[in-house]
């Protein structure tokens, strides 16, 4: 649930500030008359990631064996590559996304001004996307279903007031620090949901040594303990892991982190 309560606020404010961003543009260009049609494009986006959403948690479950096993462990390696992007790729373009969706706001009002739905909704519409995806991910390796969906719902309302606060400027938050070390925990937790999804496969036969586990301590943390789920839902920590799980556990983590935390040191100006 923790997992997916941050991977809610996170997704969620990232999609809140472009709105916000998007809005207060308009508001500042004296073009309030485009503001129904941003909104039109952001609805259809939220309305595109909740049937992702839906039809991932439906359809995948129709499955069975070996089926199921592959479609699970490549959906959750999707996840893991678009996410580790995401989190990458904001930290590399957050200084510039104002100017950037500016710029699209103006190359985009010619006219009677539609383009600017289809600007909304590919801003928002990846943002939702990814966000359905790893939410799914992320729950579907916890083996859990209803309280991953409640934290990733109580994260995305969370993350819509605060975007709200904020375009009001009622709250100001530090979103160089939060963006920081929320996108270090997703890449934690995108470790967890890859160490599934090579389970996953393994299971399927797809990959080798599923029979080589490196550990087995499910007596000292029974898996349906709560700090089994806890250890599970937030780094993908299993009580029976194969040497092969492991093995890309660590090596994802340690390399991502590594690069993540380079990239978010050579932006901070030196004192």
């Amino acid at each position: 649930m923790l997992a997916n309560l941050l991977i809610g606020l996170r997704e969620g404010l990232e999609a809140a500030l472009i709105i916000g961003i998007l809005a207060a543009y308009l508001i500042k260009i004296d073009r309030r008359d485009a503001l129904p049609k941003m909104w039109l494009g952001v609805g259809i986006a939220a309305l595109i990631s909740a049937i992702v959403g839906i039809m991932l948690g439906t359809g995948v479950a129709q499955l069975e064996g070996p089926p199921e096993e592959i479609l699970a462990g490549t959906l959750s390696f999707l996840a893991v590559a678009l996410v580790t992007w995401m989190v990458f790729w904001m930290a590399k373009t957050a200084r510039n996304l104002k100017g950037h969706l500016e710029s699209d706001i103006d190359k985009n009002l010619a006219g009677n001004g539609w383009g600017l739905m289809f600007v909304a909704f590919l801003a928002v519409g990846r943002e939702g996307i990814e966000t359905a995806l790893f939410i799914w991910a992320a729950a579907t390796a916890t083996g859990e279903k209803i309280l991953p969906t409640i934290g990733a719902i109580v994260g995305l309302g969370v993350a819509a007031l605060l975007g709200w606060l904020i375009f009001k400027g009622m709250v100001r938050l530090n979103l160089s620090k939060f963006f920081t070390w929320s996108g270090a925990f997703l890449i934690i937790v995108a470790a967890g949901v890859l160490s599934y999804g090579i389970h996953e496969w393994q299971e399927a036969g797809l990959l080798p040594g599923d029979a080589d586990k490196a550990f087995n301590v499910s007596g000292a943390i029974p898996p349906d303990s709560w700090y089994g789920v806890l250890l599970r839902g937030t780094i993908g920590f299993t009580p029976e892991m194969s040497w092969l799980q492991v093995i890309g556990w660590i090596g994802f983590a340690a390399i991502m982190l590594t690069l993540f935390l380079r990239q978010m040191k050579a932006k901070t100006p030196a004192k």
